[in-house]
């Protein structure tokens, strides 16, 4: 009995070492991700201005999906409480994010619109917003500054945010539409692509419906975390 303790101790604490490393790892890496991304972007602009528009998703495109595919495991650090989040608002934000990246890489015409670029900008400052303040939280370093950055600038850059997703979708339409329209010349209905100006046009009064949920789910976060740091600071 007396030498079970000490390996039930040494058990749990290794499983919470791993927990905390893995969470430092993954929250580090989004942030350079990010960071990597939203440098690029910008420098090309100020170096090549409205020319830089053109190939910017060609330069920052594999980067980018890697970071919102890996994105999706934050589904299941919430669920496995790695992360203490909200898992209806995350579930939301991941998938509208990575749904349109599907879109866009599926309509190549569309990659080189201004508004893929401004959407990538978006996209890049909520996450710079939001994993540093994550990676403070699992050194137990939490920021008065970031916390409020956090939970409240958060929430208007993420409706702005919505906003140009839902510019994204409507430029698309024409691009679907032709695409659909050569992917089926004999009138079928059972080529993939087929339905795609539907499934867009169907998508936005769901990503409205989604974000007014998500953003209801923000609010009650953010009075949360900061009712519990007013509590801890007196």
């Amino acid at each position: 009995m007396a030498g079970f303790m000490p390996l039930c101790l040494s058990t749990t604490f290794s499983k919470f070492s791993f927990r905390l490393a893995y969470s430092f790892s993954y929250n580090l890496f989004q942030f350079c991700g990010h960071t990597w991304i939203l440098a690029n972007t910008v420098a090309r602009f100020l170096m090549f201005g409205q020319d830089a528009l053109a190939d910017t998703f060609y330069s920052v495109g594999f980067v980018m999906s890697l970071c919102q595919l890996l994105s999706i495991l934050e589904l299941f650090h919430i669920a496995d409480g790695i992360e203490k989040a909200r898992l209806l608002p995350r579930f939301i934000q991941v998938m509208e994010k990575n749904l349109l990246l599907i879109m866009i890489i599926m309509l190549e015409e569309l990659q080189s619109k201004p508004v893929v670029c401004v959407q990538l900008f978006f996209w890049n400052v909520l996450d710079l917003l939001r994993y540093p303040h994550e990676l403070l939280c699992v050194m137990d370093t939490p920021s008065s500054t970031m916390l409020w950055t956090r939970y409240t600038l958060w929430i208007p850059l993420y409706i702005l945010t919505v906003i140009v997703e839902a510019a994204t979708i409507y430029q698309a339409l024409p691009y679907a539409e032709q695409t659909a329209s050569q992917s089926c010349p004999l009138n079928s209905t059972t080529a993939p692509n087929s339905h795609l100006p539907v499934v867009l046009a169907l998508y936005l009064p769901v990503l409205t419906l989604g974000a007014s949920l998500t953003v209801g789910q923000l609010l009650k976060e953010r009075h949360h975390h900061l009712e519990k740091w007013n509590r801890k600071r007196k």
